[in-house]
């Protein structure tokens, strides 16, 4: 049985954001994988990393749930909008808090880091909406990707990440969004393989 942990970055729970989760949930479980679920946006935490690294911040019971949800995952599906070609503010302000030395990586004497989430999969689904993939790739070379995937969940240790662009989402029509909603259940299915 596969273990899956689903998290939501849009902080609000109306959102498309929302419904690919929850599709998404509901097909991993009917094809047999545990899954667990963390909506960023309804965290109770200080997003804040007050002090760098310099000193550490009690980490929030919330932030203790969402690290153990995600130390128990074999897989993990991140899911968020794309807001000045970036992840929502809450969203980033979660990996500055949860994922940090000692805890998601370590670095050595010479600087170099080793991942503490290896032997986990992963998958990137990224909603825009007014932005389709030619124009976030051509002309921003993909920058909110390449932070997430590149910068914190393979830095992390996290492999074999696939990930999705959805957008413009002003111009989907219902038919073309539950096209897309039967692709993230058939990514589902394949991921609980």
């Amino acid at each position: 049985m596969k273990k899956i942990v689903v998290i939501n970055g849009h902080p609000n729970k109306e959102s498309f954001n929302s419904v690919i989760a929850d599709s998404y949930i509901q097909s991993a479980l009917e094809a047999g994988s545990e899954v667990r679920y963390i909506a960023v946006g309804e965290l109770d935490f200080n997003p804040n990393l007050q002090f760098g690294y310099r000193k550490r911040m009690e980490l929030e019971p919330d932030l203790l749930k969402a690290l153990a949800d995600l130390q128990w995952s074999d897989h993990q599906v991140w899911i968020h909008p794309l807001w000045w070609l970036g992840m929502p503010a809450i969203m980033k302000g979660f990996f500055d808090r949860a994922f940090l030395p000692g805890i998601t990586f370590k670095t050595n004497k010479t600087g170099s880091a080793e991942g503490l989430l290896k032997g986990r999969t992963g998958r990137i689904i990224t909603t825009a909406g007014d932005l389709s993939v030619d124009s976030y790739k051509e002309i921003y070379a993909s920058s909110g990707l390449i932070q997430l995937k590149k910068g914190i969940l393979e830095y992390c240790g996290i492999a074999s990440i696939q990930d999705h662009f959805i957008g413009p989402l002003y111009d989907l029509s219902e038919h073309d969004r539950g096209e897309w909603i039967v692709q993230i259940k058939d990514f589902a299915r394949w991921d609980s393989l």
